[in-house]
């Protein structure tokens, strides 16, 4: 009983000093790299918002459904960040997709609103309406232009993240050899149960 157990424990400790020797070895990401994304996305987010005000006064009530989804994208990624800066290895996990998830619909839909207000200057430099085709022609640039940035946060969301499921498969694989090997030890220094 007391080889047992002490097997057991010695099964368990080596599980434990895998993972941290495996985490050493391959690169999570690691809260700087992590904040550094969050501070990135911040100022995509300060940028876009008031796009997306302008984008509503400018085009009117045709983009109504298009805003509130982007003021949705844009509170899901506060919130986000919000949680990952107190907790920035929240990222790696689940919700760390969710966040790359999020940045990918931000991106489209700051592009949506750039190629929106293009077609609407259009029609209003075909109207005579000179001064209001300018003003989306500026909106259109403004949003292409946050659509770019927030492409290369995302970009660099998608890398962490990448890294993430990477160096967790490895760590599986490393674990489970670590087991294999241990139950190899347990058979091998087992004590026959007698009848």
């Amino acid at each position: 009983m007391v080889r047992f157990r002490s097997a057991a424990a010695f099964v368990f400790l080596s599980a434990f000093a895998v993972a941290a020797d495996a985490q050493a070895q391959k690169s999570f990401p690691t809260d700087d790299e992590i904040n550094l994304v969050l501070t990135q996305t911040e100022r995509a987010i300060q940028q876009y918002k008031p796009l997306i005000d302008q984008q509503e006064i400018q085009i009117g009530k045709s983009v109504t459904d298009a805003v509130a989804n982007d003021r949705q994208v844009v509170s899901a990624l506060e919130m986000a960040v919000k949680a990952f800066k107190g907790k920035p290895q929240g990222f790696n996990g689940p919700l760390g997709f969710a966040f790359f998830q999020w940045l990918d619909d931000a991106d489209r839909n700051a592009l949506l609103c750039g190629n929106g207000a293009s077609t609407q200057a259009a029609l209003q430099m075909m109207a005579g309406n000179a001064d209001k085709a300018r003003s989306l022609l500026h909106l259109a640039q403004s949003c292409t232009d946050v659509s770019t940035l927030i492409y290369t946060v995302s970009e660099n969301a998608g890398a962490l993240y990448q890294r993430y499921v990477e160096a967790l498969a490895e760590l599986s694989v490393q674990c489970a050899q670590t087991v294999e090997k241990c139950e190899g030890i347990l058979k091998k220094n087992s004590v026959p149960t007698k009848k």
